[in-house]
């Protein structure tokens, strides 16, 4: 029997047994074996991606689960690399997930414990679609039991309600938008399987209203600015493995809906398709570490990294698509190459950074990094595996972030010369933004981890905090060595890689010898991970040895009490703070972040001249949202406030009603007659 098929089969019935443990079992019991199906799901995932990246292929119609045109399923290695990511990101997530779970932690409710399977499922099915009605149902399905997993702990909490409302709303309206592209679509095509919209031939026009229409869907639930509203709110708000999955998983499968419709079904399309793609993914890269620099919540920190991650990978995939469509498919294959090795390199150190931050709020209570500190001797182990993961995501060696930004980098730094003005001017502002934000993100990450995890405690809770239970721990281990493998040894994936780049066509990136080789325009660089990570081991031993050997020859002293201006010894209120941290930050980007602050003086009652207590009070608020979604939210209540005008009960005015909109239909008819 063919591999793809059994392990997806394998996955569907883990998921009915799931809901079923859901339904059934005793509350006790209930998320050690949800969680347990939930992995299974996810390894069934797993060896159905690498089965179909080394080149099986599956393609199965059910006329029967569908009415009028049924279920399509098909696997091909573009797919399978999607399927391999999101089914590595459900095992050990869900893994983690029974020991969060287990110590009292996250919901154990019927609904929710119900959905992760069900959601679990869904993940790995919409890579698998082989026709608009298959991908629109399954996309659809994701999203609501996505909804339920967000809303898991609203009793407890009301932001979590807020953040629901506004996941229900875009996540929606984007869905809308992927409907109406789709179904224009398929009117054109006479059909809506993947095989004959790729046979289709509408018009420019038609092409680009499609594009257009999907892109905007698929970016908002990939969080491309300013579609991103929802996903600080719901990344930060969901129980932290369900944050894990949605960060990790989720928001990847609006980078292949992207490249499903705009590569692969219309066939790459024009220029500016791309250089759309291109400046939205610039725009939400900047804008989203900008955000995460200056937050002090370390889960809506996290959030916003994923926005910027997102936007990296839109920007490699439009400047993909702006090298195809020049012909230049050597480069147009490095872009998708970097963009898909993203993919894959986010999923691994987001993955690991949410659970380490839920390993943190598991042990303290808060998120925030203000109230934090002092937490690497009490939780040591978190402390290294959270390290790793902000390795890998300020791209610095020799974290595996790097390998894949420094290949998006050589893609747009060999840009063609007969590209055009506007492509000589686009990816040199391209490649400013990715180093903008590979700078942005070694602050944000020095400032999460330093100031979260080092100095001294600044809360009761963090002085009371403990190391997470071992099975917490082995989850993340499994992530951080997943990092440490893809940093030191990505050339393994270049197979893989190869097949999955296929839709931009074009020659990828050779391997030699364990290292990366580039010959393109004339240029020839190689790079070498463990090369890197070797040469910078050897430089911190051997600075290590020479602090040992200097300090030996140094004479002991008798210490003593060093004299402190009379000020006592610090306090943890004398340390830098995330928000104190950030300021130097603020203040350069200050025309973009537009901060808020508040100084309330409170003056003696005798005397408005004496100052009793000075409170200060500084916020960064999402620009976004407040510039463009705060007067659309306005003008909704005040159109709500006409309602009990407009029905105020009066018979005669329903019957005017309803004689101007009959008035209206046949006015219109008879002018369209």
């Amino acid at each position: 029997m063919n591999v793809i098929a059994s392990a997806l089969a394998a996955a569907c019935i883990l998921a009915a047994a799931g809901v079923v443990a859901a339904i059934c079992v005793p509350r006790r019991a209930r998320p050690a074996l949800v969680g347990a199906a939930t992995a299974g799901i996810g390894v069934a995932g797993l060896v159905a991606g690498v089965a179909a990246l080394r080149g099986e292929a599956f393609a199965a119609q059910l006329p029967d689960l569908l009415p009028l045109v049924g279920l399509q399923i098909e696997l091909d290695p573009l797919g399978g690399w999607f399927v391999m990511v999101t089914g590595g990101v459900l095992a050990v997530t869900a893994l983690y997930g029974i020991g969060y779970a287990g110590h009292g932690h996250g919901p154990s409710g019927r609904a929710v414990q119900a959905a992760l399977p069900v959601f679990g499922m869904a993940l790995l099915l919409v890579p698998a679609a082989g026709s608009a009605s298959t991908l629109l149902l399954l996309w659809e399905l994701m999203a609501v039991t996505s909804l339920v997993l967000v809303l898991a702990e609203h009793r407890a909490r009301p932001e979590v309600a807020q953040a629901g409302a506004w996941y229900a709303v875009l996540t929606h309206a984007g869905f809308v938008t992927i409907l109406l592209g789709l179904v224009l679509f398929a009117a054109h095509a006479g059909g809506d399987s993947f095989a004959a919209l790729r046979d289709a031939h509408p018009s420019p026009a038609v092409r680009g209203a499609v594009f257009v229409l999907v892109f905007a869907g698929f970016g908002s639930k990939a969080g491309l600015v300013p579609l991103h509203v929802w996903l600080p709110r719901a990344h930060a708000e969901a129980p932290s493995p369900v944050s894990a999955m949605l960060s990790a998983g989720m928001v990847n499968l609006g980078a292949y809906g992207v490249i499903r419709v705009g590569f692969d079904l219309l066939g790459g399309g024009s220029r500016w398709w791309w250089l759309l793609v291109l400046a939205a993914g610039a725009a939400s890269a900047l804008y989203g570490i900008l955000q995460a620099a200056v937050a002090a919540d370390l889960k809506r920190l996290l959030a916003y990294s994923t926005v910027e991650n997102m936007g990296l990978i839109f920007l490699g995939l439009g400047a993909a698509g702006v090298f195809r469509t020049a012909g230049a498919s050597a480069l147009a294959a490095l872009a998708m190459t970097a963009a898909l090795l993203h993919v894959l390199n986010h999923a691994g150190f987001k993955a690991l950074l949410f659970a380490a931050a839920g390993s943190v709020v598991r042990a303290t209570g808060t998120r925030d990094l203000d109230a934090l500190g002092g937490l690497r001797p009490r939780m040591p182990v978190t402390t290294v595996l959270f390290a790793v993961g902000a390795l890998g995501a300020s791209a610095l060696p020799p974290g595996n972030g790097f390998v894949s930004e420094w290949l998006l980098l050589q893609s747009l730094v060999h840009t063609l010369p007969a590209g055009g003005v506007v492509t000589a001017v686009a990816m040199p502002i391209a490649v400013a933004v990715v180093a903008l934000t590979a700078g942005l993100a070694v602050v944000t990450f020095v400032k999460a981890l330093g100031i979260g995890f080092f100095a001294r405690p600044r809360s009761d809770a963090a002085a009371a905090a403990t190391e997470s239970p071992p099975s917490m721990l082995a989850a993340m281990a499994l992530l951080a060595a997943a990092c440490s493998g893809l940093a030191l040894a990505p050339t393994v994936l270049a197979p893989a890689l190869s097949r999955a780049a296929g839709a931009a066509s074009g020659a990828p990136a050779a391997v030699v010898d364990g290292r990366v080789s580039l010959h393109l325009a004339g240029i020839a660089s190689t790079m070498s991970p463990l090369l890197i990570a070797a040469a910078l081991a050897a430089a911190v031993a051997t600075t290590a040895v020479l602090v040992r050997l200097m300090a030996a020859r140094v004479r002991r002293r008798r210490a003593v009490p060093l004299w402190d201006c009379g000020a006592g010894p610090p306090t943890p209120r004398m340390q830098y703070t995330a928000t104190s941290f950030a300021e130097p930050v603020q203040r350069v980007f200050d025309d973009v972040l537009a901060p808020e602050t508040d100084v309330d003086v409170t003056p003696h009652a005798e005397s408005a001249y004496l100052v009793a207590r000075v409170a200060y009070q500084a916020r960064v608020p999402d620009r976004v949202e407040h510039g463009v979604y705060a007067p659309i939210i306005a003008a909704a209540r005040g159109l709500g406030r006409l309602g009990p005008v407009l029905a105020n009960g009066s018979v005669h005015r329903y019957l005017a009603y309803g004689f101007l909109g009959i008035t209206g239909l046949l006015l219109i008819l008879a002018v369209t007659r």
